[in-house]
């Protein structure tokens, strides 16, 4: 069972790998903390961009010698493959680390995978800690693999019309953008959400969406790379994809009208769309932002919230 420290520094690192939203992809957003002999955290890294340096090998170069004996503490299984970084079971077992604690399994992880190639090496390995709270960053690379598209996350402000209008209006909001790796716009548009500082290893985008309709358009992303698509715009450019039952997140930015005022909902400015359940509520300046999920047909969430 993990202990107290441990699950403090599983807590540290699911916040750490936020850095990575948006910048990652394909490869999952991840965190870890490292936990001398002791418990006390020595070291912490997360991943920032693909092709660059792993959350589990910069932890360790930020804990130094200190690591050997002590705990990796990590939001995904340590990956068992190297490519353009060395395999993370590997630096980890190399390091002197005694014991990893893990968040969730890696579903791409290749050979006998990272747990298995770290228990031979006799390394103590405890998993499933805190996995539901991992998965509010994991969650749309989760979902992304398990569906074969990218999450999609509908984001819209409420217009004075009562209509669904585009987010990035909305100074205060714009940095919604940055959980994604691309955003779809109302007159087809698509951009990085995060862009990148160069192009090797990253995401490709189409050149032309415009000429693929709404599921050839998820095919060709998450074939490119992206595993989290934002669609920012009213209910015209998400009207296909919620037809189609591929809207997994709502997020809805509602503007403070004063402490009495009349509806202005229309039958095409409905709050949430049915099969949709509330998951977060918090204000922005001048907004109240309201998050939503989609439940599957068993009452089981699709994905996990976006607050």
């Amino acid at each position: 069972m993990a202990s107290s420290l441990e699950l403090q520094a599983m807590r540290r690192a699911i916040a750490l790998s936020a850095h990575g939203l948006g910048s990652t992809s394909p490869n999952p957003p991840v965190g870890c903390v490292i936990l001398d002999a002791t418990g006390q955290p020595i070291g912490e890294g997360y991943h920032a961009r693909k092709g660059e340096a792993h959350a589990e090998g910069n932890a360790l170069l930020a804990a130094g010698p200190a690591s050997r004996g002590g705990t990796a503490v990590v939001t995904l299984e340590p990956c068992n493959h190297a490519g353009h970084t060395p395999a993370c079971r590997q630096l980890l077992i190399d390091a002197g680390i005694a014991r990893v604690v893990i968040a969730l399994i890696d579903p791409t992880s290749r050979g006998d995978g990272g747990v298995n190639e770290l228990l031979k090496a006799g390394v103590s390995v405890e998993t499933d800690v805190l996995s539901e709270e991992a998965l509010l960053v994991l969650g749309p690379w989760h979902t992304s693999l398990a569906l074969s598209r990218p999450a999609l996350t509908w984001l819209y402000v409420e217009t004075s019309e009562g209509q669904a209008g585009a987010l990035q209006r909305i100074p205060s909001a714009r940095d919604l953008l940055l959980i994604a790796d691309a955003v779809l716009d109302a007159d087809g548009r698509l951009d990085e959400a995060t862009p990148r500082s160069h192009g090797s290893g990253m995401i490709r985008l189409p050149a032309d969406p415009h000429q693929l309709d709404h599921r050839e358009l998820l095919e060709t992303l998450h074939a490119g790379g992206v595993r989290h698509l934002l669609l920012d715009g009213g209910t015209e450019l998400a009207a296909p994809f919620l037809t189609d039952d591929l809207v997994d997140h709502v997020v809805a930015c509602l503007p403070d009208r004063g402490p009495s005022s009349q509806p202005r909902l229309t039958s095409q400015g409905v709050m949430m769309p049915d099969g949709f359940q509330l998951t977060g509520i918090s204000r922005i300046p001048r907004y109240v932002k309201v998050s939503a999920i989609r439940r599957d047909r068993t009452g089981q969430d699709r994905s996990s919230p976006l607050s």
